[in-house]
């Protein structure tokens, strides 16, 4: 199980855990390793409160304990209970926010994030200060939207693509989606707002394969 990179969707919605499926189709090909999504069937709807942020830490740490993997991305926009799980596994463990924001740094000086909800803003900015990039944040709007309607494939289209925009006027120079369920709308806010747009549980993927494929000459060698 050591050439499988586990995405774990922390809350309970399918439509959620589909869409960052789907988002991460492009990153499956022969000889990489396999990418694996699920979720928390006991988990929230949705991690909205802080009360949901620290609700899911247990029960991810219980399951990356049942289930081997070669490195895990816990796929909420808040990075919720990531420093937890990484006691227990000697595997990496990514958070969609942290890799978005590195992602974002490479390719601009100032970026904007669309958050999910309002209480969503208190826990970005706090990692954003735990990064030192705080001031690199130019434009930081909640969408307030269930997550429902953001799994849809149409009705949080328009929201997105304005927030999009209003970020861009604004001056940022990349767009970050700040919610898993708004993985399936990367693309096209791309197009409409005209600079990059980053979704962050690509962005925790990539650095997941990376760090996967980097160990096999190291397993390789332990298995002669």
């Amino acid at each position: 199980m050591q050439d499988r990179i586990l995405v774990v969707n922390p809350n309970s919605s399918a439509g959620c855990t589909a869409g960052i499926d789907r988002a991460l189709d492009g990153f499956r090909a022969p000889g990489l390793p396999r990418i694996e999504v699920t979720q928390l069937d006991g988990g929230p709807p949705a991690i909205v409160t802080w009360r949901d942020w620290f609700g899911v830490a247990e029960p991810l740490c219980r399951l990356v304990e049942r289930e081997g993997a070669g490195a895990y991305v816990v796929a909420c926009v808040s990075d919720p209970a990531v420093d937890a799980v990484r006691t227990a596994t000697r595997r990496p463990v990514f958070g969609p926010l942290r890799s978005a924001v590195a992602a974002a740094m490479a390719r601009a000086d100032r970026f904007g994030i669309i958050a999910f909800a309002d209480p969503s803003l208190q826990r970005q900015r706090r990692a954003l200060q735990a990064m030192g990039l705080e001031s690199r944040l130019l434009g930081h709007l909640p969408l307030n939207l269930p997550m429902e309607v953001l799994t849809d494939p149409v009705a949080p289209r328009a929201a997105l693509v304005e927030a999009a925009r209003r970020i861009a006027a604004g001056g940022a120079e990349a767009v970050i989606l700040g919610c898993a369920g708004m993985a399936g709308h990367r693309a096209a806010v791309e197009e409409a707002c005209g600079i990059p747009v980053i979704e962050p549980c690509q962005a925790a993927v990539a650095l997941a394969l990376q760090a996967v494929v980097a160990a096999r000459p190291a397993l390789a060698r332990a298995a002669e």
